[in-house]
């Protein structure tokens, strides 16, 4: 009875991930292994039913790794790969180094205050996110709040938007509370008697905090991280609308390909190539997860 009905609710999320992920990454990948036509849609070869088992025969010898070659031989795709892993790296590690301290003075501060604080930080979903983005587009622009307030003191003004410096701007601004929150949550539910029991062993503040409380969020940071991580490294608002013509990120190159290339090929194979390069950190967050319930 137990394995029926465990068996009855693995039914749902399967159907889900069936129709959602499986379903429209087959369909890419088929895409990927495509090559560009001049036609409506512009790929080929396209399956036709109608010719029975020949023209799925037919359909499946036109299918090829041309576009994973011509990535690979393109300089343009690999700087976009690498320069989108750098900045989603860059973003993720000075999230964590903002994310931390805030999560930590939440998790301390009394009940009451945590609700408010919590509040605050989910705050920004409550606007839409391309109307913030625009936000900082106003602040960060030569005329814009940043340069009137520097001009105002007798400080000279600086450019900022359309470099990369503004995307790393806008990626941390967007993500902080993917950081913050997984953070707070185990933060939270640490038992503060762990704290006093180090210090009565001899501990420092300082060494209390690195031999007790870090490594019992390590969950909490991994979590952060790969929450943060896989979304930047795929962003393509940020970096198309702060960043200049010459920030490339694989989000943007997507984009490009797709619709001002038409090149659906080359897209779908960029799509592929971006999911398993992030999919790594995730399995090796799985791994280590296992082990540590091991």
């Amino acid at each position: 009875m137990r394995r029926t009905r465990a068996a009855l609710a693995a039914i749902p999320p399967l159907v889900w991930l069936t129709v959602f992920f499986a379903i429209p990454f087959a369909l890419v990948a088929k895409l990927s292994l495509s090559d560009t036509a001049l036609a409506m849609p512009p790929y080929a070869p396209r399956l036709d039913w109608s010719q029975g088992l020949t023209g799925v025969s037919a359909f499946l010898a036109g299918l090829d790794a041309e576009t994973y070659v011509r990535l690979a031989q393109d300089r343009l795709y690999l700087d976009a790969w690498l320069s989108s892993l750098r900045l989603a790296a860059i973003g993720t590690g000075l999230l964590l180094l903002i994310g931390y301290p805030i999560a930590y003075g939440m998790a301390r501060c009394p009940p009451t205050a945590r609700r408010w604080l919590v509040l605050a930080i989910i705050l920004p979903f409550w606007t839409s996110f391309l109307i913030r983005i625009y936000a900082w587009i106003a602040i960060l622009k030569p005329a814009g709040l940043l340069n009137t307030l520097l001009a105002a003191i007798g400080l000279p003004e600086i450019n900022i938007l359309n470099t990369e410096a503004a995307v790393i701007l806008g990626l941390v601004y967007a993500y902080l509370p993917f950081m913050v929150l997984p953070l707070y949550a185990v933060l939270e539910r640490q038992d503060e008697g762990l704290i006093e029991a180090a210090r009565d062993l001899g501990c420092g503040p300082r060494q209390a905090f690195w031999r007790v409380t870090f490594p019992l969020s390590a969950p909490g940071v991994a979590a952060g991280a790969l929450l943060c991580f896989i979304p930047m490294a795929g962003e393509f608002v940020i970096p198309d609308l702060m960043g200049g013509s010459d920030t490339l990120m694989l989000g943007k190159v997507i984009w490009i390909e797709f619709f001002a290339n038409r090149d659906w090929p080359a897209a779908s194979a960029v799509a592929i190539a971006l999911l398993a390069t992030l999919a790594i950190p995730i399995l090796l967050f799985e791994r280590r997860s296992e082990q540590v319930l091991r």
